[in-house]
């Protein structure tokens, strides 16, 4: 029997989710600020969760993001709350994977109540929204229309929650928009394809696989998983053969064309860049060099691109998952060194579908010597976020679209105005990784929070809200819209910047501030005593930077709950509510 909700608001609302993903972050973070005690329990053993439920007592159950099954002790006590990633009806693990896969133009997300027979219960609230064709991979649709639609719906089943009179919709197949089915989980022999198939056919079926378990095929002979992929050219050649490469992908030919695949995974490996995981196989393979000032209508897959918009500089950079390698690093240090020269009034720095999540940690775990590529890649992160801090001739404003978290965070904080999505979470952190940290953020962070908000933000190790980081000056505006939509406000906000008649005030303003501060302590100084740190952390692995890197890249399961989120575990920390002071996005 369900117990009817304690009379009150706010609601006691615990969590219960397979990882602290993007997703329950947002969750988190909104109920949160509409002053809800919430709690986190990541989904291990049945024990486990039945004894989180039982020390917390919870007002309502939801679960975000769950890959198990709901206890029968928990969901027959407690209104529990399941987010399924499709409309009406859908059921199954594979839902966005068949959605992608079958080319959908409209998906949905859908609240239900749990019950024995999983996405079988009555529905508490619905949306959907269009989806383009092939057009995403799914950890973009994921984290972005499903992602939205949910909070709007959890938003929903918490008011509904505390509305006695309201009763759940009973699920009902003859119902006109209860139009999803029952789908199976989709299994290796479903993603199947030939590269003699069609190229919107494969994009299809790699785009559905994206994150998650990859599409299997074979490249070179060589079985592997594929990822990121990108439409390229058409040239000469048979299905399946490698035609170029390109700053860590390979050009595949296809039935009718061609993909650019950017990651693969081989047995027993971590995902890595195409080039690096086919090295052996990819001697005579030409290197296609694109112009980085190339016209944005020349297609195929490109990581940083630069150009105009009348008196502003565009510098776009796209790093699948937002991870950014060594050589990366080195390259967009190149494009700001060519930006930052231009004759513009402001630089635009714009991220990707992920702003940035700072270095490399794939690829400094399947080097041969990763304490050695993670001094290499911290030194290279440094260097760009040393050329945005130090550019004298320009306004730089950062547009950050995208979650950012760690280093990526800090490399944004360097630019003078800092525009921020509404829908963003960032982490500015590093401690869970056992790393200190550099990016300057030692400068970079408290000239914008304070000490005592920067002390907070990386120790306390929690995500913060796009709101929230214009509150505390973290972010100078933070902007409502889609991301296209985002990016245009931006675009907007420079041109006004640059055709301000207090420009050469505030550009003259800028080189004094950095003066003065260079006065009071080198920026160099900053450098110099963060990688002090990061050396014991990464070469005397002082707080267990390479277990949490190995956890990190091969989705180790987490055996527990960290005390900062679970408030029902007896050792959870006092810290102050996100409503009344602190907040954190991802």
């Amino acid at each position: 029997m369900i117990r009817p909700r304690r009379n009150r608001s706010p609601m006691k609302i615990l969590l219960l989710s397979s990882a602290f993903n993007g997703l329950t972050q947002r969750a988190w973070l909104e109920l949160r600020a509409a002053g809800h005690c919430v709690s986190v329990e990541l989904a291990g053993s049945e024990d486990a969760i039945i004894s989180a439920v039982a020390q917390f007592d919870p007002d309502l159950i939801i679960c975000p993001f769950l890959r198990e099954r709901v206890p029968a002790e928990v969901w027959t006590r407690y209104r529990t709350i399941i987010v399924h990633p499709g409309p009406k009806g859908d059921r199954g693990p594979s839902s966005l994977d068949w959605a992608i896969t079958t080319g959908e133009s409209r998906w949905g997300v859908t609240a239900l109540q749990a019950v024995e027979e999983m996405d079988a219960g009555p529905i508490w609230g619905s949306r959907t929204f269009p989806l383009e064709p092939g057009a995403l991979r799914k950890g973009a649709v994921y984290n972005g229309p499903v992602a939205d639609a949910a909070i709007d719906l959890i938003s929903d089943v918490v008011t509904k929650a505390a509305d006695p009179s309201f009763t759940p919709e009973p699920l009902d197949y003859a119902k006109p928009d209860v139009i999803g089915r029952l789908r199976p989980a989709m299994r290796a022999s479903d993603r199947e394809f030939s590269w003699s198939d069609p190229t919107d056919e494969i994009l299809r079926r790699i785009r559905a696989a994206d994150g998650s378990p990859g599409a299997a095929t074979t490249i070179c002979n060589v079985p592997m998983s594929v990822f990121d992929a990108h439409r390229g050219p058409t040239l000469p050649g048979l299905p399946g053969t490698i035609l170029l490469r390109h700053h860590g992908a390979v050009l595949v030919r296809t039935g009718d064309g061609g993909v650019w695949i950017g990651q693969v995974r081989t047995k027993g490996a971590v995902k890595l860049p195409a080039t690096l995981a086919l090295a052996p196989h990819l001697k005579g393979v030409p290197d296609q060099l694109r112009p980085l000032e190339e016209p944005s209508d020349a297609g195929g897959r490109r990581e940083i691109r630069y150009h105009l918009e009348g008196e502003v500089g565009v510098l776009s950079f796209a790093f699948y998952n937002g991870a950014m390698s060594t050589e990366q690093c080195r390259r967009l240090d190149t494009a700001l060194r060519h930006a930052t020269t231009q004759s513009t009034k402001v630089l635009v720095i714009r991220g990707g579908e992920v702003f940035s999540n700072g270095i490399h940690l794939n690829l400094i775990d399947a080097a041969p010597a990763p304490a050695f590529e993670a001094w290499r890649n911290i030194n290279a992160i440094d260097d760009v976020c040393r050329r945005i801090i130090t550019c004298a001739s320009q306004l730089v404003v950062t547009s950050v679209s995208g979650n950012a978290g760690a280093g990526g965070v800090m490399l944004a904080l360097g630019a003078d105005r800092v525009i921020v999505r509404d829908r963003v979470v960032l982490n500015p952190h590093y401690q869970t990784m056992g790393l200190y940290g550099s990016e300057y953020w030692t400068y970079v962070l408290p000239r914008r929070v304070g000490d005592i908000e920067a002390a907070r933000l990386t120790e306390q190790c929690l995500p913060i809200s796009a709101a929230h980081a214009g509150q505390i000056g973290l972010a100078d505006k933070v902007q409502p819209g889609s991301p296209d939509e985002f990016e245009e406000s931006v675009l907007e906000y420079a041109a006004h910047l640059a055709a301000s008649d207090q420009y050469q005030r505030l550009l003259e303003q800028k080189r004094a501030g950095r003066a003065a501060a260079e006065r009071r302590k080198p920026l160099e100084a900053y450098r110099v005593e963060e990688l002090a740190e990061m050396s014991r952390d990464i070469f005397d692995d002082r707080h267990g930077f390479a277990d949490a890197r190995r956890a990190f890249v091969t989705k180790r399961k987490s055996t527990s709950t960290p005390a900062r989120l679970a408030l029902h575990r007896p050792s959870a920390p006092l810290r102050v509510d996100v409503g009344d002071e602190a907040r954190y996005a991802s």
